[in-house]
């Protein structure tokens, strides 16, 4: 298809699901996405295409037949991450060092109000579990599931990448932790052994992807509420037992994660002291990424499990994936009866990647042939060009997630316990559901979320160009470290669009 056409309108074909799931997007029934084509085997590192059928979108009570010419933004997009190799190749070797090097200073502030913050934060968690436990059962009434799912795991992401780390004063651990540790003064708290790394947060951050995406109803506001608190707590004395910056560093998971997503923002933090006040410097998007320290092999696996997790929240719910345990989208069993498949698949996607990530970085360092670093150095200090990635694929899956069940957290937020109070003035906001209904919602909601695939890709080379400067420091050898590492970008890029472009479930 070479243009776009106007759509044709069809009958409804809503599913119905007996069970309570994610609300992707709302509590409006659709299958928001469009037809593109099926790949004939499931392989995500080489992500294979073939010519393109008409794209299929629907939202609300309607369908509707979008004309996109999905194989030319495929061809386009892959074009363009080769194309931006091939420029970085090209240029002057100190490129990508004077690129990152320029900050343009904004100002210093102190962290006194750190804990004050959150402090608040921590009050607003435990009204929120409150309200999971005892208000509206609906989750999209409930304030509990929406601030999780919606507020916490998309809003804040999305801002993480743009302004730095904010969860280090907005997570609810800090504010009590300093509490404790001014009433009864400094403790002897026990160092984790090195080898430990941070595989305690991969261990919770795949229990977590687990709850997300196979539990039959993580959206239930009172499972949900008895899981977060407990895991508060958990988190909380593992704090008072390791002490708040190892455990923040090792086992924490939200913070670990939200840390490596900051490393992409525009704003940096410089710290003055060790953990008193800073100053805050703009730069380009990534630029913190330049310096950073190669990751162990527990971080390497973090941080590729944070993009698999995601990769594999968009398959799980493609016709493809549920045809291939003969499962049918349009009457769909539930949950329950995927627990299994949906564990092997969160699983699988992990391995296919961090294969794929592992023999791209060995087929570079053959190719370059340098003796000057290691191979877990290289796939350390290489993977950080995977956080514009994972950056890119949380925008891009979670976009209709955030513009609709965004309102409905900003209706709930005003009345936590369903008792009719409008504290905010929003209980009774209408909901704009059609933002993402529609022809022209579904025209420009593609081209967005394609867009921030294809860039997140691109910015991903620079920072694998720039990265491996470092490690082989001759031209030519820099360049060709670089080139199996691009190609699975590439093939991961196609992958993404797919994805995007595949008729899905729910």
């Amino acid at each position: 298809m070479s243009s776009f056409a106007p759509p044709s309108v069809l009958p409804d074909i809503s599913p119905t699901w007996g069970e309570i799931g994610r609300t992707e997007g709302g509590a409006i029934e659709r299958c928001h996405n469009q037809v593109a084509q099926l790949l004939p085997c499931f392989l995500l590192v080489l992500a294979l295409t073939l010519p393109p059928t008409p794209a299929f979108a629907h939202a609300s009570d309607r369908g509707h037949v979008l004309l996109l010419p999905t194989g030319y933004y495929v061809a386009g997009g892959a074009l363009a991450v080769a194309a931006s190799f091939l420029v970085l190749a090209l240029l002057p070797s100190d490129f990508p060092a004077r690129f990152w090097r320029r900050r343009l200073p904004l100002f210093a502030f102190g962290d006194g109000a750190r804990a004050i913050v959150s402090l608040i934060s921590f009050a607003g968690f435990a009204i929120l579990v409150a309200a999971g436990l005892f208000g509206s059962r609906d989750p999209l009434s409930n304030p509990l599931p929406l601030a999780i799912w919606t507020l916490l795991w998309v809003g804040l992401v999305l801002l993480q990448g743009l302004l730095g780390n904010l969860w280090s004063w907005l997570n609810p651990w800090y504010g009590p932790w300093r509490v404790i540790s001014r009433m009864f003064g400094k403790r002897q708290t026990w160092r984790p052994p090195p080898w430990l790394g941070c595989w305690p947060a991969v261990v919770l951050f795949f229990a977590f992807a687990w709850f997300e995406l196979i539990d039959p109803a993580p959206d239930d506001p009172a499972r949900l509420a008895w899981a977060a608190g407990f895991y508060w707590l958990l988190s909380f004395a593992a704090m008072l037992v390791f002490g708040y910056r190892d455990w923040s560093r090792r086992g924490e998971f939200l913070a670990v994660f939200f840390a490596m997503i900051a490393r992409f923002a525009l704003l940096e933090r410089n710290e003055v002291e060790r953990s008193e006040g800073g100053r805050l410097s703009l730069c380009w998007p990534g630029a913190t990424l330049s310096d950073a320290a190669p990751l162990s092999l527990s971080g390497i696996a973090f941080l590729l499990l944070a993009l698999s997790s995601v990769s594999f929240d968009g398959l799980s719910k493609t016709f493809f994936w549920l045809g291939l345990f003969g499962l049918n989208p349009l009457e769909f069993p539930g949950r329950t009866a995927v627990i299994g498949v949906g564990t092997f698949g969160l699983v699988l996607t992990f391995v296919l990647l961090a294969a794929a990530f592992i023999l791209a970085i060995v087929l570079g360092q053959r190719l370059a042939g340098s003796p000057h670093s290691s191979l877990s150095q290289a796939a350390g200090l290489l993977v950080w060009s995977i956080v514009p990635i994972a950056l890119a694929y949380h925008v891009a899956h979670y976009l209709t997630a955030l513009l609709v069940d965004g309102q409905y957290a900003i209706a709930a937020l005003s009345d936590p316990f369903a008792l009719g109070w409008n504290l905010l003035g929003t209980a009774g906001m209408q909901i704009e559901a059609g933002v993402t209904a529609g022809a022209g919602s579904a025209w420009w909601l593609w081209n967005f979320q394609a867009g921030v695939i294809i860039i997140g890709h691109m910015l991903a080379v620079l920072v694998a160009h720039g990265l491996a400067w470092r490690l082989h420091p001759v031209p030519v050898r820099a360049t060709l470290s670089q080139f199996p590492l691009t190609v699975l970008m590439i093939a991961y890029t196609i992958f993404g669009l797919w994805l995007l472009a595949t008729p899905a479930a729910g």
